[in-house]
C-alpha cells in the first residue's frame, strides 16, 4: 500500500505514509506478504487471524503514533485485501476513534461482541471490484450491511469489470475520502 503514497502526496502533503511489513510470505497467491496463513474464508479462521496478528499491527501504530507526536485523530488506516480485514479490525478497536479506514478488495471479520461493547467507529470506505477472483464482491456488500448494522458511516463504491487489485477511480475514492476525514478530524 505505501506505492500509494507518491499518488496522494499532493493531495496529503502533510502526511506521513507509513506501511507496516506483514511478517509471512504469502503462500495462497504466490506473492506478497501476510498477516496471518490464509488458506479459506472461514469467519472463524479470518477472526482469530485478524485477532492474531492485531496486536503487533497495533503495537507499531502506538509506537509511530508517539514518535511523531500524533494522536488518533491524525491517523487513517488503509489497507488491500488482508490489509483491510486488518484495518478494519484495529479501526474498529482502537481505545480512540482514528480519522478514517479505507479498505480495498477485503472483508469484515470477526465483529462478535462489538454490538455489546463500546467501540471505535470511525467513517470507512470500501472499494471492490466485481471481477475479483480472490475476494467475492459479496464481502462488499456483507461488510457494508454489517458496519451499518453496528452503527458505522460507511461509504462504498464497485468497480465495475475490476479484478483483486485498485483501480484509478478507486485510488482517487480513497485519497478523497482520506483528505475529508482528515479535514472533519481537525
Amino acid at each position: 500500500m505505501i506505492a500509494l503514497a507518491p499518488q496522494w502526496q499532493d493531495a496529503l502533503p502533510d502526511t506521513l505514509f507509513l506501511a507496516p511489513h506483514a511478517p509471512q510470505r504469502c503462500g495462497m497467491m504466490g506473492a506478497g506478504y501476510q498477516w496471518w496463513g490464509l488458506s479459506g474464508f472461514a469467519p472463524s479462521a479470518l477472526a482469530a487471524g485478524a485477532a492474531s496478528a492485531a496486536p503487533a499491527i497495533d503495537a507499531f501504530i502506538d509506537r509511530k503514533l508517539a514518535e511523531y507526536e500524533l494522536t488518533e485523530a491524525d491517523l487513517a488506516l488503509v489497507g488491500f485485501s488482508q490489509g483491510t480485514m486488518m484495518a478494519l479490525h484495529i479501526g474498529l478497536r482502537r481505545p480512540r476513534t482514528i480519522a478514517a479506514v479505507v479498505g480495498y478488495s477485503g472483508m469484515l471479520t470477526g465483529t462478535t461482541g462489538l454490538a455489546h461493547s463500546e467501540f471505535s467507529k470511525p467513517p470507512v470506505l470500501l472499494v471492490h471490484g466485481t471481477a475479483d477472483p480472490v475476494v467475492p464482491i459479496a464481502a462488499l456488500h456483507m461488510a457494508e450491511s454489517e458496519l451499518k448494522r453496528l452503527g458505522v458511516e460507511v461509504t462504498t463504491h464497485v468497480s465495475y469489470g475490476i479484478p483483486h487489485t485498485v483501480d484509478p477511480v478507486g485510488l482517487r475514492l480513497g485519497r478523497d475520502f482520506v483528505v475529508d476525514a482528515f479535514d472533519r478530524s481537525s
